[in-house]
């Protein structure tokens, strides 16, 4: 039974003969797991897991200097990137605060394609309009939401699984290429959310559902699975990667969630700069780390820290890591309580003290590159 307020993926009945379970996440019906989450997560560790993320946003920026005007709202530095390159960065408020967090393919100087967050979609469209209606004449942002799928390969093994179809592999972390799947297009992009080799394809979506199938039965037969929302998150928590709502909000600034990496500070201007730089010469009041478990149990989101009897931040994210088998969390800690790596804590979980190291993210190794 399905929730009609909730929206769907062009393959939702593929989802439902894989016998999966689904959950709201943005506004849309989600898969959250088919065989089990830990069971999704090993298989992107060690193999190869196949994720649908449809509910990601897609918009086109086009015009006449469409990647100047871009680059005058998002925070990171195109000027950094070529055209055939694709970039992290954020869509930020005047006070700092993060309205989303999006991938930006750079197609040509006229042309920028993005990938926001879901729910954040009409918001970042109406930013970059709202600059264009402020001096940029003959550039237009389209909402495409609905015109393309994406699908997300994650693994060791994931470029035997493009390449069996025939799909280009062999480029740069973070670059795309433009190809041909039996006569349908398919932006291939090398990137993802997992911490792994991986690729993230945009089919068109009426193309969506053969070329789910087509790689499903690629990644099987490498020994991986199909992967949901569950796996997604346990993986992205051990990297330590963002999720906006979570570790980046309107509340908190890439200073804050150290996300500063994917701020253009040298660029002359962009929306938040100039608090931006405020918070980044004070020093941030609070910085996101990472925690460890040291005692049996599973940290989640919104859980005290404490030092002493001293309350000293809150966790963000909180799962179980399958990888490391202990509970891990990503927590917002004051700046004032001085804690580094190393330092132990505990974390108030319903009233029960369970001790936690707190860490550098990431918890594993990255292999994206």
């Amino acid at each position: 039974m399905t929730d009609s307020n909730l929206q769907q993926g062009p393959i939702r009945n593929v989802h439902a003969e894989l016998g999966a379970t689904f959950a709201p996440f943005g506004g849309w019906e989600m898969p959250v797991q088919y065989a089990g989450t830990v069971a999704e997560h090993t298989s992107v560790r060690t193999a190869a897991g196949l994720f649908d993320v449809s509910h990601l946003g897609k918009a086109t920026v086009r015009g006449p200097g469409a990647a100047r005007l871009v680059n005058t709202v998002l925070t990171n530095d195109l000027g950094r990137i070529r055209p055939g390159k694709a970039q992290y960065t954020l869509c930020c408020a005047p006070d700092g605060g993060v309205l989303d967090d999006l991938i930006v393919y750079y197609v040509s100087d006229d042309e920028l394609f993005l990938v926001p967050n879901a729910a954040n979609t009409a918001g970042v469209v109406g930013e970059l309009r709202k600059a264009i209606t402020e001096g940029a004449d003959g550039i237009t942002v389209t909402d495409q939401h609905r015109d393309y799928a994406v699908f997300a390969v994650q693994g060791p093994r994931s470029a035997e699984v493009l390449a069996a179809l025939g799909l280009p592999t062999e480029m740069e972390f973070m670059a795309f290429a433009d190809a041909d799947w039996e006569g349908r297009p398919v932006r291939v992009c090398r990137s993802g959310y997992t911490g792994e080799q991986g690729y993230e394809l945009l089919p068109r979506w009426d193309d969506a559902e053969p070329l789910f199938r087509a790689l499903l039965a690629e990644v099987r037969a490498r020994d991986g699975e199909p992967a949901g929302l569950g796996a997604r998150d346990t993986l992205r928590t051990e990297m330590g990667y963002p999720l906006h709502g979570h570790e980046l909000s309107p509340d908190i600034t890439p200073v804050q969630a150290r996300c500063g990496w994917a701020v253009g500070w040298k660029k002359p201007e962009f929306v938040g700069k100039a608090a931006l730089e405020q918070e980044k010469a004070a020093g941030a009041r609070r910085i996101l780390l990472g925690l460890k478990a040291l005692d049996r149990g599973v940290l989640r989101p919104g859980q005290t820290v404490l030092s002493g009897d001293e309350a000293v931040g809150e966790t963000t994210s909180g799962t179980f890591s399958p990888t490391l088998k202990a509970g891990i969390a990503l927590a917002l800690l004051d700046r004032t309580a001085g804690l580094e790596p190393g330092a132990e804590v505990a974390v108030d979980v319903r009233g029960r003290r369970l001790r936690a190291e707190v860490v550098k993210p990431p918890f594993v190794t990255p292999r994206t590159s």
